[in-house]
């Protein structure tokens, strides 16, 4: 029964991961907590490594089938690459030895003040067709930024999307364009870190179907069910409305955070 709820969430985590960019980290760290909330204080981490597992899968799988018109916007970003996968390593290092309650509160004051940043400050709720006459947006993510987005998404397990979406938004692109980026930037990050949390997340805790930090059995039910959703999407992606797909953006940050907050 449990894996089939967990095969249930996982569709909706497909349709996170098309829409929002979201490869899984808000959707699967509140419930994986709730589903090894018996491992204690070790609950939190596990559900991070899964969620990173899952990350790496699904955005995979959306960024394949991204059309080479989006990508473009990525072309020459090596640099930021790398620096997205040196900090989601560093991240991930970090949250295996922290007390729990660290990353957990994190994520949740993170997400808060990620939300108060979108309603009042001007840029992300603005009008589409900002970008300058070449169709691209003017380098939306600094590469010094790749660090920092990658070490805070990979220890709070928040996921890349939650940066890099309002950072592009900001520059003028496309609520779908941004959402499309999102997932190549978060493999970037979630590569790194699950295999830091299978290389050393079994020196910190210690489980029944655990690899490391993570649990493989919870991860391949929520892949079971997000994948064929995300090939559907991105074969027929929904028309949605800038401002609609915004409001929903914020709104499921909401959600997030509030099922973190009261998990466990």
């Amino acid at each position: 029964m449990l894996l089939l709820v967990l095969f249930l969430v996982g569709l909706a985590v497909g349709v996170t991961t098309v829409l929002f960019g979201f490869g899984g980290g808000f959707v699967t760290v509140p419930i994986i907590l709730l589903v090894d909330a018996a491992t204690g204080p070790d609950a939190l981490r596990i559900a991070t490594a899964t969620s990173a597992l899952v990350m790496v899968v699904n955005a995979a799988v959306a960024t394949s089938a991204t059309p080479r018109r989006v990508l473009v916007h990525l072309r020459g970003r090596c640099r930021l690459f790398v620096l997205l996968a040196v900090g989601g390593a560093a991240g991930a290092a970090g949250a295996l030895f922290v007390p729990a309650v660290v990353p957990r509160w994190g994520f949740v004051a993170y997400i808060g003040v990620t939300i108060v940043d979108l309603l009042l400050r001007p840029g992300f709720f603005r009008k589409p067709g900002m970008v300058g006459r070449s169709g691209r947006a003017s380098r939306p993510i600094p590469d010094g930024w790749g660090i920092p987005i990658g070490g805070i998404a990979s220890f709070l397990g928040v996921g890349g999307s939650v940066m890099t979406v309002p950072m592009m938004r900001r520059s003028g692109m496309q609520m779908g364009v941004a959402t499309s980026l999102a997932n190549p930037l978060t493999v970037a990050i979630a590569v790194p870190a699950t295999v830091v949390a299978v290389v050393f997340g079994g020196d910190v805790a210690s489980a029944s179907g655990l690899v490391g930090t993570v649990d493989v059995a919870s991860a391949s039910a929520l892949l079971a069910g997000a994948i064929p959703v995300i090939v559907v999407l991105r074969r027929r992606p929904p028309r949605i409305p800038q401002a609609v797909h915004s409001v929903a953006y914020v709104g499921l940050l909401v959600v997030a955070a509030v099922a973190v907050a009261v998990a466990g």
